[in-house]
């Protein structure tokens, strides 16, 4: 297997990014292809008492980078020569199995949609970030489509199911519709239309769709696949982050405010797992569904032990295969025009 890498995007790199690999060849055992500037590549390596690359890790030159000012419609065109573009054109051409960018990430969404490409019948790739709730919940869109269609979200429900099953080894995932209450009757008019599709789905056997879900219930294991439109799950998704950081800091405060709480700290230690299920870095970053292969956005600020999560993550999405089951069962995703009007009759 051969993960290929943006070694330029994201806010430490090249170096953490670098690291992070390194790490992950060490660990996993798994080739890595950097690309990137070669001599900015080598210096961090040096710099941090590598003389050579190590075993299944290769460089490829890439001279331009796509800087968080990029526009994602023109990514492909204005930067041919990107470390994330040539890595992208390299996935496609199947000198890798999954590729990773810390990068822009609607440059990452148009440059992968455009060369690496949809899977045909899928209306928009999405973003599944797997949420730190139970084993592990899958939330579909997580920022990719602001605006979506009743379809949109009927195919986020079943790719994430998908996913849910082959990544996350769920045999038989939740799959729930994110929405403002849990009665049928709920929600936009998206939403409502969104909830018909969904709930024909679960009764084809395509997904096991188990109704609509409130925000304050998706901590407490309330579904294995939680499907929104980006703008929704966008917001969901910052929500969570944004109390995990808070909570963290008010439990050091608690932990160091005096002699008692930080011998009390000392023998909580052990419970480092709860630090751990709050990390964004232990998962690495979001895989992007309905693309023909997998591509994984890592977070901006990934330092190497992020990186390392996500190639982790990107091992996974391709030893899962889960891009065939997609395109297997797509035909039961896309929604005929007449059957369309005739569930808004």
């Amino acid at each position: 297997m051969k993960i290929i890498i943006d070694a330029m995007g994201g806010d430490n790199a090249p170096e953490q990014i670098v690291l992070g690999a390194f790490q992950a060849a060490k660990e996993f055992g798994v080739e890595i292809v950097l690309v990137g500037r070669g001599e900015d590549i080598l210096d961090s390596m040096k710099a941090h008492g590598y003389d050579t690359l190590p075993d299944g890790v290769e460089v490829a030159n890439a001279e331009d980078i796509v800087d968080m000012h990029a526009d994602p419609a023109e990514v492909v065109r204005q930067h041919k020569g990107s470390s994330m573009v040539q890595g992208l054109k390299m996935l496609a051409d199947g000198a890798g199995d999954a590729f990773i960018s810390a990068g822009n990430t609607g440059a990452l969404l148009s440059a992968a949609t455009l060369v690496v490409k949809r899977i045909r019948g899928i209306r928009r790739a999405a973003f599944a970030p797997v949420l730190p709730v139970g084993k592990g919940a899958i939330l579909v869109d997580a920022g990719a489509n602001a605006e979506c269609t009743p379809e949109f979200l009927l195919q986020f429900g079943c790719m994430g199911s998908f996913y849910a099953q082959k990544a996350l080894h769920k045999e038989s995932p939740r799959v729930a519709l994110l929405n403002i209450g849990v009665e049928d009757c709920k929600g936009s008019p998206l939403h409502r239309e969104a909830f018909q599709l969904l709930q024909s789905a679960g009764e084809k056997g395509l997904i096991n769709f188990i109704g609509n879900v409130e925000a304050r219930e998706v901590p407490n294991d309330a579904a294995d696949v939680i499907v929104a439109d980006g703008f929704s799950g966008n917001i969901l998704l910052k929500t969570m982050e944004g109390t995990a950081i808070y909570m963290s800091g008010l439990m050091k405060q608690m932990f160091y405010k005096n002699l008692a709480t930080k011998i009390g700290a000392l023998l909580c230690k052990k419970g480092e797992y709860i630090r751990k299920s709050m990390d964004y870095r232990e998962v690495g970053g979001s895989i992007m569904i309905g693309i023909t292969k997998p591509v994984i956005k890592a977070h901006g600020s990934s330092d190497a032990l992020a990186i390392r999560g996500a190639i982790k993550q990107a091992m996974n999405a391709v030893e899962s295969n889960f891009c065939a089951d997609i395109k297997e069962n797509v035909s039961q995703m896309v929604l005929p025009r007449e059957a369309l009007n005739a569930e808004k009759a």
